[in-house]
C-alpha cells in the first residue's frame, strides 16, 4: 500500500542542509587556495556518485587522493601527469554526468590555476600573496573599510563613518544611492542567514550626517606642484580629492556647466537626487586647492598640449558618455537615440515628450533600465524591453525588479535585426525582430544561441532607445599622441599613460563603460601613484576611531532592506524612490556584522584588514 511522505521526511531535512552549505559556498572568502575550493568541488562529486561504473566510483577518489599529496607539498610532475591521465579516463569512460563533470573540472583546473599547481609542487605552499582577505574590503575596488563603518553606525557615529567612507571614496553619498555593492556578494553573514545590507547602511550614515556638514581631513603643506585633470566625473573629481589634500594644486577642466559625468548626467533623479551629489562634490572642491572650471572642452578651447606644457601633470578621468548607434541603416532616424543621450537630454531639462508614445528598448544594461525607467516618468504608453538572450540582462536585478513593477515589458530571445521608418518623415516606423532559439555554452560559460525557425516579425513603436553601451570622445588626444586602441585610452594598472611622461588616466575611457565604484578607484590609484611620480608618499589621515570589536552570537536575523515608494506613485514623477531605514532597522543591522576585519578572515592581516 502507497503512504503519503511524513512531514520532516529524509528528502526535506537533507534540502534544508543543502541550503546551508550553498550558502557555505557562496561565502568562500577573497584570496583561498584555488587547489582547496576544486577539493572541495571533486568531493562534492564524489558524494553524488551512485558507485556504479568503476571511473566515477574509484576513480574520483584516486584523483582526490594525488590533490590531496599536491596540498601537501608532496607532490610531483608525475603526480601531475598522473592525475591529468586519470581525468581524461574519468571524462571518457564514466556512465553519467557526475564522473565527467568532476574529472572536466579538475582538468580545467590544471589549466587555470597551472601557477597555483607549480607552486605546490615546487615550494611547498601557495603563490605569493594567495591568502584570504576581508570580503567586503577586498571587492569594494575602493577598498574601503567596510567593518569599521559599519561598526560607527552601530556606535551611533555617523560623522565618523563618514570619514571612514570618505577615506576611500569621497563620494559616500552617491554611493549610498547608486553603488551596486559588489562588498555586499561575498559577506560571510551568509554562513549565518543572509549578507549585510552595506549600502542601506551607508546611505543611513549619509541621511544622519550630510557630506558637506562633515568636515575633511586637514590639507598637508603646498607642495608648489599643479596637476590638471581632464573631466569633473566620479573618477577625476575622486582624484582631485585625494591630490588636493596631499597640498598639491589641482585644477579640474570638465565639458558640461555642472560636475558629477554620468552621475548627475547619466543617473536619472529618481534614483540619485542631485542636491544630494552636490553634498559630495561640495565636500570635495573643498578638500585643498582645487578649482574647478565648467564649460571648457580640451581639443575646442584649450589643447591638450597646453595641458602638458603647463602643469606637472595631467590625469585624464574623460568617462564614456557618448551613446553608440548600431552600424544599420536608418541607425540615425527621427527619435531613435542612443540611452545615454536620452538620459543626458533628461537631465539638461530637454526631455521628449512620450505621452502615448510606444517606446521600444534594446538592451539590458543598467543604463537601458535607467532609460526604460525614465520612459515610464515621460508618460510613454508603452515600453518593450528586447534583448537576444538571458544573459544580455546585466542590470541589477532591483533594477529589472522596479522597472517590471512600474509597467516595463521584457522580452528575451530576439534579435534586433533593422529598423522601419516612414518614408516622408524619416521617423522610427517599427523594429523587425528575429526569434532566437538557445545553443551550447561558450568557452566564458554564456549561452549562446541561433537564428530560430520562425519568421521575423514586426514590431510598431514610436520611439526606439539603443541601450547598447556608450564610448569616450578620444579624437583628440589620439591626435596629440595619446596611445588609443579600440577608443579606449591605453594605461596601466597605475593608471599610467606609456609613452607619455607625466600623463595618467582611468575609468571608462580606459577599461569602457563601468560602475561608478571602478571610476571612483580609478581615481584614487591614479591620485597616489601621481603624488608619487611627483616626488612625494604622502598619507591622507583618517580624523575617526573605530570601536572595538566583540563576538558576534552569530544568532540568525533577516536582514533590513531599503524600502521603496508604491510603483503607482513613484511613476508619476522623478521623486526618490527609496525610503530611508528607521533607526531600529539601522542598528539591527549594524549589529549583524562579524566584524571579519578582526576576527576569521582578518586575523590572517593582523587585526584590521586593509
Amino acid at each position: 500500500m502507497r503512504k503519503l511522505a511524513k512531514k520532516g521526511n529524509m528528502n526535506e531535512r537533507i534540502d534544508v542542509v543543502l541550503r546551508k552549505f550553498r550558502s557555505r559556498m557562496t561565502s568562500y572568502p577573497p584570496g583561498m587556495c584555488p587547489l582547496t575550493l576544486y577539493r572541495s568541488l571533486l568531493q562534492i562529486s564524489m558524494n553524488q556518485s551512485c558507485g556504479k561504473c568503476v571511473p566515477c566510483r574509484a576513480g574520483l577518489y584516486e584523483v582526490d587522493q594525488l590533490l590531496l599529496n599536491i596540498l601537501n607539498g608532496n607532490g610531483s610532475e608525475h603526480t601531475l601527469e598522473k592525475m591529468q591521465e586519470k581525468c581524461r579516463m574519468i571524462a571518457a569512460t564514466a556512465d553519467c554526468a557526475v564522473g565527467v563533470v568532476g574529472a572536466n573540472l579538475i582538468l580545467d583546473s590544471l589549466t587555470e590555476f597551472e601557477d597555483e599547481y607549480r607552486s605546490h609542487i615546487e615550494t611547498g605552499r601557495c603563490a605569493e600573496n594567495v591568502q584570504q582577505t576581508v570580503p567586503c574590503i577586498t571587492l569594494c575596488p575602493a577598498h574601503v573599510d567596510v567593518p569599521g563603518y559599519i561598526a560607527l553606525v552601530k556606535d551611533g557615529d555617523f560623522e565618523g563613518a563618514v570619514k571612514v567612507i570618505r577615506d576611500s571614496n569621497p563620494f559616500p553619498t552617491a554611493c549610498a544611492f547608486v553603488c551596486e555593492h559588489p562588498c555586499e556578494r561575498k559577506c560571510r553573514r551568509s554562513i549565518v542567514d543572509e549578507p549585510l545590507n552595506i549600502r542601506g547602511l551607508k546611505k543611513y550614515a549619509v541621511d544622519q550626517a550630510a557630506a558637506d556638514t562633515v568636515p575633511t581631513p586637514a590639507v598637508n603643506v603646498s607642495t608648489g606642484k599643479k596637476i590638471a585633470i581632464v573631466g569633473a566625473g566620479p573618477s577625476g573629481m575622486t582624484a582631485a580629492y585625494f591630490l588636493g589634500l596631499m597640498g598639491h594644486r589641482v585644477e579640474i577642466f570638465e565639458e558640461h556647466d555642472k560636475p558629477g559625468g554620468m552621475l548627475r548626467y547619466g543617473i536619472p533623479e529618481y534614483r540619485l537626487p542631485k542636491d544630494r551629489l552636490d553634498q559630495d562634490i561640495t565636500s570635495i572642491l573643498n578638500a585643498g586647492d582645487i578649482e574647478l572650471k565648467c564649460g571648457i572642452k580640451i581639443g575646442r578651447d584649450i589643447t591638450f598640449s597646453d595641458l602638458k606644457k603647463d602643469y606637472d601633470a595631467v590625469y585624464l578621468g574623460l568617462g564614456a558618455q557618448l551613446g553608440n548607434r548600431m552600424p544599420m541603416e536608418n541607425a540615425d532616424a527621427k527619435n531613435v537615440i542612443p540611452a545615454a543621450d536620452f538620459l543626458q537630454d533628461v537631465a539638461n531639462g530637454s526631455a521628449p515628450d512620450l505621452t502615448g508614445k510606444k517606446v521600444v528598448l534594446i538592451g539590458g544594461g543598467n543604463v537601458a533600465m535607467d532609460a526604460a525607467r525614465t520612459a515610464v516618468r515621460l508618460n510613454a504608453e508603452s515600453i518593450h524591453v528586447f534583448t537576444r538572450k538571458r544573459d544580455d540582462y546585466t542590470a541589477l536585478a532591483s533594477e529589472m525588479e522596479g522597472a517590471m513593477q512600474e509597467g516595463v515589458r521584457f522580452r528575451t530571445l530576439l534579435s534586433f535585426l533593422n529598423i522601419e521608418t516612414d518614408g516622408d518623415t524619416n521617423e522610427v516606423k517599427a523594429v523587425w525582430l528575429q526569434p532566437e532559439i538557445l545553443a551550447e555554452y561558450d568557452e566564458n560559460g554564456l549561452m549562446t544561441t541561433e537564428h530560430s525557425s520562425n519568421y521575423p516579425y514586426r514590431f510598431k513603436c514610436d520611439y526606439l532607445i539603443l541601450g547598447v553601451g556608450q564610448r569616450t570622445d578620444v579624437a583628440h588626444f589620439e591626435s596629440e599622441g595619446i596611445p588609443v586602441e579600440r577608443g579606449r585610452i591605453v594605461a596601466d594598472e597605475s593608471c599610467m599613460v606609456s609613452e607619455c611622461e607625466g600623463v595618467f588616466s582611468g575609468g571608462d575611457c580606459v577599461t569602457g563603460p563601468s560602475t561608478a565604484i571602478n571610476a571612483i578607484a580609478a581615481g584614487q590609484v591614479a591620485a597616489y601613484n601621481i603624488d608619487e611620480y611627483l616626488g612625494y608618499h604622502h598619507k591622507v589621515g583618517l580624523e575617526a576611531v573605530i570601536p572595538a570589536a566583540y563576538p558576534n552570537a552569530c544568532i540568525p536575523t533577516g536582514r533590513a532592506e531599503i524600502e521603496e515608494k508604491d510603483p503607482f506613485e513613484r511613476r508619476t514623477n522623478f521623486d526618490h524612490v527609496e525610503l530611508s531605514m528607521t533607526h531600529e532597522e539601522a542598528m539591527r543591522e549594524a549589529g549583524r556584522c562579524l566584524r571579519c576585519d578582526h576576527y576569521g578572515c582578518g586575523v590572517m592581516e593582523g587585526g584590521r584588514g586593509k
